[in-house]
């Protein structure tokens, strides 16, 4: 599974970043240049059937990514954990830290569950019996044993604000809504909000 790891000499925390459905790690090079820059290591996840890794994406197959990923940072940074997740990826860290968990989880706009975004889209359709993966980030969230912080914005067209509301309600999160941002604007690559919430995510 090829990844990118930036590590950073004395580092305060290491981030585990699984990204969303779009793109792949080159999109995440901003992301990691400003978490470095706080002195926080990081690696840059891509799954399985994505920038250039063999195989299929699933629910069940991603949860492998994640957790090989979570294994490769215990052994090289030694140092705390944090888990940021945008979109797809907030539900495959949120599984991941109900079974190990880290020392802070970040959620950049995460659906309630994938079926819920995908009656929103394709309303028309009976969703929740076609999907073959359900991703549900809510009901995983309110099992996790760690400081939850949710970022998410306000106009977003893809994942509903008010379904990253429910997720962090869920978990008794600290929130942070960015006023007028949608789902792919430059404030979710390395704007201040998100790289703060992840940086301060270890209090």
């Amino acid at each position: 599974m090829a990844s990118w790891y930036f590590p950073v000499a004395d580092a305060k925390a290491a981030v585990l970043v699984a990204p969303g459905n779009a793109g792949n790690r080159s999109f995440r090079a901003p992301l990691a240049r400003a978490l470095t820059a706080r002195g926080l290591s990081v690696l840059l996840l891509d799954y399985r059937g994505y920038g250039g890794n063999p195989g299929e994406p699933s629910e069940d197959g991603l949860a492998l990514d994640v957790r090989a990923a979570q294994d490769f940072l215990t052994r090289e940074a030694g140092t705390p954990l944090i888990y940021f997740g945008e979109s797809l990826g907030s539900a495959v860290v949120t599984e991941l830290a109900t079974e190990r968990p880290p020392s802070a989880l970040v959620l950049r706009s995460p659906f309630v569950d994938l079926a819920s975004v995908g009656q929103r889209h394709y309303p028309f359709l009976p969703v929740r019996w076609l999907l073959r993966d359900e991703f549900p980030t809510t009901d995983a969230v309110a099992r996790v044993k760690a400081p939850v912080t949710v970022v998410f914005g306000a106009e977003d067209s893809i994942v509903p604000a008010e379904q990253s509301r429910e997720v962090a309600q869920a978990a008794g999160a600290r929130t942070i809504e960015v006023p007028g941002a949608d789902h792919n604007d430059p404030v979710f690559s390395d704007g201040p909000e998100l790289i703060d919430a992840i940086a301060g995510a270890i209090r």
